[in-house]
């Protein structure tokens, strides 16, 4: 998740903290819409899945 609060910063130029709660709000709100299959997985793609997270930093314009 470190991975992508930083990219909100750099995208957004708020602060750590403010893109940290940004991010825990969107992944909250993400929990609770998907099915539970699906959510149960979103903690695994933020914690360790490095290239996952490079392909999300791919798809908010990050290259």
């Amino acid at each position: 998740m470190d991975e992508l609060v930083k990219l909100v910063v750099q995208k957004t130029g708020i602060s750590q903290d403010q893109a940290k709660m940004a991010v825990e709000t969107v992944v909250g709100f993400l929990k609770q819409k998907l099915p539970a299959p699906v959510a149960a997985q979103i903690d695994g793609l933020l914690g360790g899945a490095g290239g996952m997270m490079k392909g999300l930093g791919g798809m908010l314009g990050k290259k």
